[in-house]
């Protein structure tokens, strides 16, 4: 009968240790976010943001071109090699064939990435 009311209390005792350091380690990561946010804001009010004039580019983008009879994926310059891939130009639409001999421009990286995924095999 002893150990049984030994091993109830040692189990509460557990609970209530356990839910103690969950308590504590809540109210130090709360602690911790406020402190930071307080650290940003001071930030910016030491450094207020600046408006410039001047034009901002957008990324130029990509292009399909063909090598050796495969797709390669250049950059804006049409010279530097960004991606070699083992799509045959030939297992391409016509249509498309035509595009990418031209340099098919594919404007961004989720577009140029959906076009490898579509033609890989």
């Amino acid at each position: 009968m002893n150990s049984k009311k030994y091993s109830i209390w040692f189990l509460t005792v557990s609970l209530v240790i356990i839910v103690l350091l969950a308590g504590a380690y809540q109210l130090s990561y709360y602690a911790a976010v406020d402190r930071q946010k307080e650290e940003i804001e001071s930030e910016l009010k030491k450094n207020p943001v600046q408006t410039t004039e001047g034009s901002a580019e957008k990324n130029a983008g990509y292009y399909l071109m063909q090598r050796e009879g495969f797709v390669i994926v250049c950059l804006q310059d049409k010279k530097t090699v960004y991606e070699y891939t083992s799509i045959e130009v030939t297992e391409l639409p016509v249509t498309l064939q035509n595009e990418i001999k031209n340099g098919k421009y594919v404007e961004s990286l989720q577009e140029l990435y959906g076009f490898l995924e579509n033609y890989s095999s």
